[in-house]
C-alpha cells in the first residue's frame, strides 16, 4: 500500500521555504542602504537609512517572499513539485537584489566624498544582506525538495523471522 502522506523530511523542507519566504519578506521592511555624512570639527554625524520598501526592487522582494511562502504552504498541501517551484521567486529576489545595487539610479552610483573634515559616504545595511541570504535559502532549499530521498534497504529475510 502506497503512503499518501510526504516525508518528513519534505515536509520539513517545505516548512523550511514557507519560513525563509516569510523571512525574505520581512527583510524588506528593513534598512537596506543609508548615506552616513560625519563632521569631524563637531565629531557628530548624521545618517540616513532607506528601507527596501522605499523602492521598487525592495516591493518585488517583498512579493517574492510571499510568494515563495505561497508555493511552500501550497507544497505542504499538495507534493514537493509545488514547493520546488518556489526556486523561482526565491532567485528572482536574488536578481533583484543584485540589481538594487548595481543600477544607476541607485546606491551604487552614489559616490562617496571626504574632505578631510567632512566625509560623505554611501553604504548597504544589514537588511540588504539578511535578505539576500533569505533569497538564497529560499532558493536552495526549493531546489532541495527536487532530490530524492534514499529509500532505506529491504529488510534481509533473516532479520524477518
Amino acid at each position: 500500500m502506497a503512503d499518501t502522506h510526504p516525508r518528513p523530511r519534505r515536509r520539513g523542507l517545505a516548512v523550511a521555504v514557507v519560513l525563509s519566504g516569510l523571512l525574505l519578506a520581512f527583510t524588506a521592511l528593513l534598512p537596506w542602504a543609508g548615506i552616513d555624512a560625519r563632521l569631524d570639527l563637531l565629531g557628530a554625524g548624521l545618517s540616513q537609512d532607506v528601507r527596501g520598501v522605499d523602492d521598487p526592487f525592495g516591493v518585488y522582494t517583498l512579493v517574492a517572499g510571499l510568494a515563495a511562502a505561497a508555493f511552500g504552504v501550497a507544497g505542504l498541501l499538495r507534493g514537493r513539485f509545488l514547493t520546488a517551484l518556489a526556486a523561482l521567486p526565491g532567485a528572482t529576489a536574488c536578481a533583484l537584489l543584485v540589481v538594487y545595487v548595481a543600477d544607476p539610479r541607485g546606491i551604487g552610483d552614489r559616490v562617496a566624498v571626504d574632505l578631510g573634515v567632512l566625509s560623505i559616504e554611501p553604504g548597504l545595511r544589514a537588511g540588504w544582506f539578511a535578505a539576500l541570504a533569505a533569497a538564497l535559502a529560499v532558493t536552495v532549499l526549493a531546489l532541495l525538495c527536487l532530490t530524492r530521498a534514499p529509500r532505506p534497504a529491504p529488510e534481509s529475510p533473516s532479520r524477518r523471522a
